[in-house]
This record gives structure tokens, sequence and C-alpha cells, in this order.
């Protein structure tokens, strides 16, 4: 089971997150590309940290909205958004071919990540712009998401996604940010959900009701509270239960 996380995602003198201790954990990093977070700087520490310690780096591309954080959704012509997108990959993947890597997924943020899961033309942008750039180039999103389908039947590798330390709906969509229960904070709790993603294929959603989560990818979000302590106890309470963290890409 591959183990994700957002990272990168400060910019100038603003830190967000404990970049250096999350990379010792995960198998994938998905890092901000300079639009909703990051900068060159960035980019290219995390780059090279990651490339130090074999973790996979997936372009975390988003709107371009720093001060939102790339969490207020955002209308866009087709062919912009196709093009914003390009511009984010090809930003990320200069850094990482310094250490001899490269780009090996993509995966949306924040508002873009939603809005592609159901919007056929933001969806059809990101697929375009990946066509384009790089028709090898995996596409990390939500199982059965408008995204999803479009990238299969164009045929490029979906890997689906589960988030062990974000609440779910009944009908496997995310608790919206704006609610008070969209985050699982607990680490135990954090953990033995990411165990259930891997060895049960489900979820259980804030109803009480079990959902299917039939899932490639576990994400951990680098900016909740205690990110670090709730990735430590998910890699070991995996390992525990005989799955063995291992990249996708």
């Amino acid at each position: 089971m591959d183990l994700n996380a957002d990272l990168g995602e400060g910019f100038g003198i603003w830190r967000l997150g404990d970049d250096a201790a999350l990379l010792d954990l995960v198998t994938s990093a998905n890092v901000a590309c300079g639009f909703h977070g990051g900068d060159p700087s960035t980019m290219h520490r995390v780059c090279a940290a990651a490339a130090e310690r074999g973790v996979a780096v997936g372009a975390q591309v988003g709107y371009r909205d720093l001060a939102g954080f790339g969490r207020r959704r955002i209308e866009y012509a087709f062919a912009d958004l196709r093009d914003e997108v390009i511009y984010q990959l090809g930003a990320l993947d200069a850094f990482c071919r310094l250490f001899r890597t490269r780009v090996r997924y993509l995966k949306p943020h924040g508002a873009l990540y939603h809005a592609a899961a159901v919007d056929e033309s933001q969806a059809a942008a990101i697929v375009a712009a990946v066509r384009g750039y790089d028709h090898e180039l995996p596409i990390l999103c939500a199982p059965a998401s408008r995204l999803a389908q479009l990238a299969a039947g164009a045929g490029l590798r979906v890997v689906a996604e589960g988030f062990a330390d974000r609440n779910y709906l009944p009908n496997g969509s995310l608790v919206p940010r704006t609610a008070p229960d969209a985050l699982v904070t607990d680490p135990e709790q954090v953990a033995a959900r990411a165990v259930r993603m891997a060895t049960e294929r489900t979820v259980v959603a804030i109803d009480g009701s079990a959902i299917a989560c039939q899932v490639a990818s576990i994400c951990l979000h680098g900016d909740s509270p205690g990110a670090v302590a709730a990735a430590r106890l998910v890699r070991t309470a995996l390992i525990d239960a005989g799955v063995t963290p291992k990249p996708f890409a």
C-alpha cells in the first residue's frame, strides 16, 4: 500500500508542516508546485530530500490561489486550466531532474481535486494536460470520480486513493472542510482507518455505515494537526497488519 502526503506547501519564510519528518515515513510525496502553495526554493528542497530517501515525487497541481490555499473553487476556461496544469508539472519536473529523478504522478489539490471529481470541463483539462505532457504519468484521485473516468477513458493509469485523516459521507465523498467533523485528528483512529482501508477495503462513514474503499494509496495531510505522529502510527500499524508500504509509481 502506498502512503502519500501533501508536502512543500509553505512559501517564502512561511513553513507548513514538517516535510523532512514526513518524508521519512511516506512512500509518495505530493509536492505543491507554486500555485496553491510552494515556491522554487521549497520545491528544490523537497525534491532533493525525496530523492535522497527514494520517495516518489508527484505534482500536486492546484488553482492559482496562494491566499486561499487552493481551497476556493475557481471557474476556468478549459485551455487556461490545461495550460496551468502543464506549467506546474514542468516546474516541478525541472527540480526533480536536478536529482536524477522525475515527476512520477499527478494529483490535484484542494478545490481543484473536488471540482475535477464532478466537473466535466475541469476534469478534462487535467486529462488533456497529462496526455500532452506525459501519457504514462498516473493520476492519483478519488475512485469513481469524473476525473478517474475520463482519465481511464483516455488510456491513462488511474490510481485510487483514500483519506485516513478525513471523514466520509455515506455516499463515499469527503465531509466538506467547512464542517466541524471534516478531520480525523486522533492518530490512533487515523491508523486504524488506514489499516481497515488496506486490509478490508472499507471505511466507516460519519453515520457509522461501512462503505467500499478500493484504493491503492492512502493520503495523510501534511498540514493536519499531529501529522507526523499519525503518519508514524499508520506506517507501524500497516506493517504490523502485514501490509508493506510501497510507492505505486
